[in-house]
């Protein structure tokens, strides 16, 4: 059966404390997700102080200013990781995170993850990229903010660096939060499947679940969607975020998608056997049918139940001679 591996953004959105950080693992775990992800940054290591917010992070934190000082607030310091992780672990959740600076990666890489997260704004980090390839890890790539050419030449390096190509999962991404509906274009993440050859996924930004859900779907490999404890909380994200009875119901949509996957043979279904018979119809006698009667359009009928003769014998049956006298609505027999 086709799984999606479901990744609970988790993200930014304790806003830098701890104990929050770990009550959405416990979320995380509840909702039934894959995977708990969160973002490591020292962030001085990442954007200068001249650095400008996002427009989606100055309307949703209500304020302009420097986008180092708002990384200062809500970043964890990268002591506190090693401890999620084991928490993470004693939950039986898969704990990963996005480093965004190299010191981060060297520790995420020290924690020996399955899975390493590059997010969209990394795909042109040459010197990141090259020492991501260079383990041969299972990598997630977000795609957001580029064109084809920028990931070819992202998968080039990493491959060329020494990653096995099958062991890359690019995930659609539109970088806004929230993403309109309508610049979502979720068709492209089949183009990068057809182009790249790869795993392919979607990395959710717009609000609410029903693009994630055609986003499985369409045979997406990986959902990755960002929640919150609480939409109304101060921060950059949350107002794109999913709350826990959301995230809740995503899970569960998307394993219901699963489910209905399937192998795509046409076949029967084994719950439909039983209504073959009453669903279908056979020939019937349209009236009554004397012995020796020519059966013809005229004193023919096709009705419901399925237990006699199959209609698409019609042909069959017309023409023939009725070897005994028929009753209206009782099945023909030849």
């Amino acid at each position: 059966m086709k799984r999606t591996f479901i990744i609970a953004e988790a993200g930014v959105n304790h806003n830098g404390n701890l104990d929050l950080a770990y009550t959405m693992v416990n979320e995380a775990v509840k909702a039934g997700a894959d995977a708990v992800k969160f973002q490591t940054a020292v962030p001085e290591l990442v954007m200068t102080e001249y650095a400008t917010k996002a427009e989606y992070q100055i309307v949703n934190t209500g304020e302009a200013g420097s986008q180092i000082e708002m990384a200062k607030k809500i970043h964890l310091p990268l002591d506190a990781y090693k401890g999620l992780k084991e928490y993470c672990e004693r939950k039986e959740i898969m704990f990963l995170s996005t480093p965004f600076d190299m010191k981060s990666l060297e520790l995420l890489l020290s924690f020996n993850m399955m899975y390493m997260k590059i997010p969209s704004g990394e795909i042109t980090n040459y010197p990141y990229l090259q020492r991501i390839g260079k383990e041969n890890m299972n990598v997630i790539i977000s795609t957001g903010m580029s064109t084809l050419k920028d990931v070819e030449e992202c998968l080039k390096l990493i491959v060329g660096s020494g990653t096995d190509k099958e062991k890359i999962t690019l995930l659609h991404c539109t970088t806004e939060y929230p993403a309109p509906f309508e610049e979502v274009n979720l068709k492209a993440m089949l183009t990068l499947k057809d182009k790249f050859d790869v795993n392919v996924g979607y990395s959710d930004h717009t609000t609410g679940i029903e693009i994630s859900i055609a986003a499985a779907a369409m045979g997406a490999t990986v959902i990755e969607k960002h929640f919150t404890l609480d939409k109304t909380m101060e921060g950059p994200d949350h107002k794109a975020s999913l709350e826990p009875n959301e995230l809740a119901e995503l899970v569960k949509a998307i394993r219901n998608v699963d489910l209905a996957m399937g192998d795509g043979d046409k076949q029967i279904a084994i719950s439909e056997e039983k209504n073959i018979v009453i669903a279908r119809k056979s020939i019937l006698a349209a009236h009554d049918i004397e012995e020796g009667e020519i059966f013809t359009d005229e004193n023919l009928i096709v009705k419901r139940p399925g237990s006699g003769i199959n209609p698409m014998k019609w042909n069959e049956v017309i023409g023939k001679k009725a070897k005994r006298k028929f009753s209206k609505d009782e099945f023909i027999e030849l």
